[in-house]
């Protein structure tokens, strides 16, 4: 399998916005829930495991809107992302630039609810693969390389980390029937 696709996952979020002074606007909230099951398809699901992010953050991650890169709302280097794991997962928190109207334009949206889902985009270094009785499928994020979070009004996910993970069941499912096929003709040779 081809493990070195650039992925994105999405969540419902709970993002919110305030200010912390007078004139600066913020918007945070949770881009991963960790040891939360998600059922990517039927019979195939994910989770993310608490030390996914041990090494990752240290990255020059960016925060965007909606995944595009000429949409940047902040980045760590410059102190206006700030990224941190707890129990419940990878928490955010973006300083909006009052000078930047589709920041603020998206800020607004956020605060009005309109906007309350989040994503983020990464390639996956460690993972483990549990082949379950029942036929299905369960992967567990053990490690990744973070490059980015957003905000998004609909999250790209059935386009980019989904697809990737069907092409790879799809030939997890082909292996299977292929030693199938061999040791069925295996046992028709003996006959």
């Amino acid at each position: 399998m081809n493990r070195d696709n650039w992925q994105t996952r999405s969540l419902q979020s709970q993002l919110k916005t305030r200010a912390e002074q007078e004139d600066e606007m913020i918007i945070e909230g949770y881009f991963v829930v960790f040891n939360s099951e998600t059922e990517l398809w039927p019979g195939a699901y994910e989770e993310i495991s608490p030390e996914a992010f041990n090494n990752t953050l240290s990255n020059d991650v960016r925060a965007l809107i909606n995944h595009d890169t000429s949409m940047v709302l902040g980045r760590n280097k410059a102190g206006t992302l700030e990224l941190k794991v707890d129990s419940r997962g990878l928490w955010g928190k973006i300083k909006v630039n009052p000078n930047d109207t589709d920041a603020v334009n998206l800020y607004e949206r956020v605060k009005r609810g309109d906007v309350d889902q989040c994503s983020f985009g990464f390639q996956i270094l460690n993972e483990e693969t549990e082949y379950r009785e029942d036929g299905s499928i369960k992967w567990t994020i053990k490690e990744v390389d973070l490059f980015e979070v957003s905000v998004c009004t609909f999250p790209a996910y059935e386009d980019t980390g989904v697809s990737a993970r069907k092409r790879d069941f799809a030939e997890i499912e082909k292996r299977k029937l292929d030693k199938k096929k061999a040791k069925l003709k295996e046992r028709l040779k003996k006959c």
